[in-house]
């Protein structure tokens, strides 16, 4: 997945509106729906839905609009440090240290656990999606035999793009940039592939970027090819898509 980021590395960023280069401060928190799906960031200057987010860097978040909602409607959970129990416990066995979600969706990847549970992992443990049975409004329940599946840190959060140095995080964002006018829906995999070499030959060339950095991005990249190809094809929809919502929330306040 091209666009994941731990809670833990959104938390503290400045929200800034891309067209204006207006701040709204720094990220506060990262909220959850019902669903289990991240919904809404706040600031201190209120809450913005997540289809706003145009891009997330190293330094901040560019919004294509803010429309700052002191209040949403949508019943949300903050899942920092919630206690996490089985189906047929009843007391807490953990707690949410940090989780991976895809910015662009907000679909959470990855949980990391803490407490009882992962002692047997050096102190945190990776738990999937699927093995969440519900997020109550102050717990999350898991199978019960969530257990037998957890993995290390190391191990289960390995081939995430959150969990790459920040020179080739910087790197991917990079080709990502420069490649995006270049990639077609009906590329084939490998026309993909000669397109990613392309923008990072270029990128080597300039004298820039590390080298290393970028070759570790155009790997990264190549092998998410296919998540790049939706990735083109998403982005110019959801543009638009964040700025009829919030023109409308706009209009509807007039």
């Amino acid at each position: 997945m091209l666009n994941v980021i731990r809670r833990s590395q959104m938390i503290g960023l400045t929200t800034m509106d891309r067209n204006t280069a207006k701040g709204y401060g720094k990220v506060e928190e990262v909220w959850v729906d019902s669903s289990g799906r991240v919904s809404y960031v706040s600031s201190d200057e209120g809450y913005f839905p997540i289809d706003e987010v145009a891009t997330v860097g190293s330094d901040g978040v560019l919004t294509y609009s803010f429309t700052g909602i002191n209040s949403p409607n949508d019943p949300l959970s903050q899942l920092n440090r919630m206690a996490v129990r089985t189906q047929r416990g009843h007391d807490p066995i953990g707690w949410i240290e940090d989780f991976l979600f895809d910015w662009e969706t907000g679909d959470i990847v990855a949980y990391v656990l803490s407490g009882d549970i992962a002692t047997p992992f050096g102190g945190r443990a990776v738990l999937f999606p699927d093995d969440v049975k519900t997020i109550d409004a102050d717990v999350v329940v898991i199978k019960d035999e969530a257990k037998d599946r957890l993995k290390t840190e190391k191990e289960g959060l390995q081939g995430f793009l959150s969990e790459k140095s920040q020179q080739v995080r910087n790197a991917v964002k990079q080709i990502l940039s420069r490649a995006q006018s270049l990639i077609s829906p009906d590329d084939s995999p490998e026309t993909v592939r000669v397109k990613v070499k392309q923008v990072s030959d270029e990128l080597s060339a300039s004298g820039k970027h590390d080298k290393n950095a970028v070759q570790e991005a155009t790997d990264f990249l190549q092998d998410q090819w296919q998540d790049l190809q939706h990735w083109v094809t998403r982005a110019g929809n959801r543009m638009k898509k964040a700025l009829d919502k919030a023109w409308k929330r706009l209009t509807n306040q007039r």
